[in-house]
């Protein structure tokens, strides 16, 4: 591997470590306490002391967090293949789903409450709440964007529409696809998390809010650090997982 392929690989943790280190000496220079902004180096402490009580709450949002996350692949791909395959639906469905969207979904925890409770339930349907529409949004858009004469041709040799659909538009609509999931799990852990600070007892949107309470900073934000890392890590699955399915539209980076 050639030195500059090497240096943008690891450009990304070159750029943490010098973060962190700019951190910690801004923190130690100017004597920052603990209880308003805490070091890298105190964060670590907290991580380490506490690691046990950080593990079952961020568990608890791990797999919130992927229930919300499975049922809203479900539900927008279903979505996005009827409004992206029907010139009808999309006119008619799109706009409400655009004015759906733009409603703050914090908002709909205090209702999710009283329809289910404290616990699970909010945390889920916020999570499914914040996250769908981007899967929605890209299966419609590649299914809308079939090219009129690809549909002609394929047409005139014989196909249907719903051979046109599933057989040329799903396949190309993947890249769409996975670039939506890449999207909706960084939007999944911040709608379980939200829902956690509210309306729970568990989980780490639960932690940060009695960290804060008892003055912890570090241990807050060391529940900020493992939501970070747990979103990375689903992002990063899903790019893995995108490069060896849909190689074919990505011709550009095969040399990387």
């Amino acid at each position: 591997m050639s030195k500059p392929k090497m240096v943008e690989r690891w450009s990304p943790w070159i750029l943490l470590v010098i973060t962190l280190l700019i951190w910690q000496g801004l923190c130690s220079a100017f004597n920052v306490s603990e209880f308003v902004f805490p070091s890298p180096a105190r964060i670590w402490s907290q991580m380490v002391e506490f690691r046990g009580v950080i593990a079952g709450h961020a568990w608890r949002t791990l797999w919130v967090t992927m229930a919300g996350f499975g049922i809203a692949i479900v539900v927008g791909v279903l979505l996005g293949f009827l409004i992206g395959s029907s010139r009808l639906a999309y006119t008619a469905v799109y706009p409400l789903m655009t004015g759906f969207n733009a409603l703050p979904k914090a908002a709909f925890v205090p209702i999710l409450v009283v329809w289910f409770g404290i616990g699970v339930g909010p945390a889920i349907l916020t999570a499914f709440l914040i996250c769908f529409f981007p899967i929605m949004v890209n299966i419609a858009t590649g299914l809308a964007t079939l090219e009129p004469e690809l549909e002609d041709v394929l047409r005139v040799l014989g196909a249907k529409r719903w051979d046109v659909l599933i057989k040329v538009g799903l396949p190309r609509s993947m890249p769409y696809f996975y670039g939506s999931l890449k999207v909706a799990i960084t939007l999944a852990f911040v709608g379980t998390t939200v829902s956690e600070m509210t309306a729970s007892n568990e989980g780490i949107g639960y932690l940060l809010i009695s960290a804060g309470s008892a003055m912890q900073m570090g241990l807050a934000f060391a529940g900020l650090v493992v939501v970070g890392a747990m979103a990375m890590v689903m992002y990063e699955l899903f790019s893995y997982i995108e490069k060896h399915t849909t190689a074919w539209a990505h011709r550009g980076s095969q040399n990387h």
